[in-house]
């Protein structure tokens, strides 16, 4: 039967690669929006993350149109790089409001419908970052680490009522953040992986859809690493 899966931040990178396979296995797929074009097969709503109103417009838009949202794939995100010594406070609080309290705000109102139907799936994109922190990137490290707790948080409380919370934490992909790295820099990254390459979007979308299938019901409060052992360090 035909599910409908919310993915926020879903018009680019990991986010349309998670949609886009979500909707070969049959699946309607809405993906959240601030104004872009919408992806052939997709359903499009127009939503800012980091405001509350409009988070509960495109929910009521697509339970009119096409009933309750059943999995929720929370991937809007932000980077704003600057050390800590010289990171504002709007640097490190905006980036904690798309990625981690943009979060919680889709969460919440996803929740409504999922606690009445007793069902529900909800997963969260967080990083490697998230592990073994990042120079220049605090603000996102720490909005990403963030996610795993209320993911655990949220399997703790909706459990009882059917509703799983899981994390998927990538490693290095193959998206327009990196495109702007040096070779060099490619290279250095590269190497602190086991496999020796970057991730392609597609291989997180798996991860993704894997927690949201019929034979993972079971599998709550998980944090799944697809980043080729890099968290592992060393």
């Amino acid at each position: 039967m035909s599910r409908l899966i919310l993915v926020t931040g879903g018009n680019r990178g990991i986010g349309l690669a998670v949609a886009r396979a979500f909707a070969e296995r049959g699946d309607k797929v809405a993906v959240t929006h601030r104004g872009s074009a919408i992806p052939d097969g997709l359903l499009g709503v127009k939503c800012d993350v980091t405001d509350r109103d409009q988070i509960d417009a495109a929910f009521t838009e697509l339970e009119q149109a096409h009933g309750p949202v059943q999995v929720l794939v929370s991937n809007a995100g932000a980077i704003d790089e600057a050390s800590v010594v010289s990171m504002t406070d709007e640097q490190f609080t905006d980036v904690l409001d798309v990625n981690l309290v943009g979060a919680f705000r889709v969460a919440s109102r996803a929740a409504r419908p999922m606690v009445r139907s007793r069902q529900g799936r909800m997963i969260f994109i967080s990083s490697v970052l998230g592990r073994v922190g990042a120079r220049s990137a605090g603000n996102y490290a720490a909005a990403k680490a963030g996610l795993v707790g209320f993911a655990r948080s949220i399997a703790r409380e909706l459990g009882p009522y059917g509703v799983t919370a899981n994390v998927v934490a990538p490693g290095l992909v193959e998206t327009d953040m990196v495109k702007g790295l040096s070779a060099e820099r490619r290279e250095q990254l590269v190497s602190r992986t086991f496999l020796g390459r970057f991730a392609t979007p597609e291989e997180i979308a798996s991860a993704v859809v894997w927690l949201a299938e019929d034979g993972t019901r079971y599998v709550t409060g998980a944090v799944i690493p697809v980043d080729a052992g890099l968290g592992l360090g060393g």
